[in-house]
């Protein structure tokens, strides 16, 4: 079965949630910055990027792409595709957080949130193509939904 709707936002969602957040703990307080600020000055800058693409994820991206997918014989993408989204869903982000992002975003500059996003998508892009149909053998059956019963 190919991911539904339903199916492809519970995705994003756990993996910002259980991929994301831990990744940008993580590696936040080696991103390239403005000036030397401290670790705490850019996760309001970081957590905001990783909102801004959960949000619009849910909100606008997911039911383009679903929408999209209907056309396709199969009505999923290839994996190479997913990993492409990146670049139009980081192009969107990073001039809506420029606008209304944190005030801490004077430390981070291009390579701050590039390097972040980046980072981050590629390691759940990882995810979704190995380990979570490993952890969820299910998952695919499902129509991508982590939880089985929503």
């Amino acid at each position: 079965m190919t991911p539904t709707l339903f199916g492809r936002i519970q995705t994003r969602i756990f993996l910002i949630l259980v991929i994301g957040v831990p990744w940008t703990l993580l590696v936040t307080p080696f991103l390239p910055a403005r000036g030397n600020p401290s670790a705490t000055d850019l996760y309001p800058v970081t957590f905001a990027a990783l909102a801004v693409v959960l949000v619009l994820g849910v909100i606008v991206w997911e039911p383009i792409y679903h929408g999209l997918q209907q056309f396709r014989w199969e009505r999923d993408w290839p994996t190479s595709f997913a990993l492409l989204t990146c670049v139009n869903e980081a192009f969107v982000a990073y001039h809506i957080l420029a606008r209304v992002g944190p005030d801490s975003l004077v430390y981070a500059t291009k390579a701050t949130y590039l390097t972040h996003i980046v980072s981050t998508w590629v390691i759940m892009w990882l995810f979704v193509i190995g380990p979570i149909r490993v952890i969820f053998p299910r998952y695919r059956f499902r129509g991508g939904r982590v939880l089985g019963g929503f």
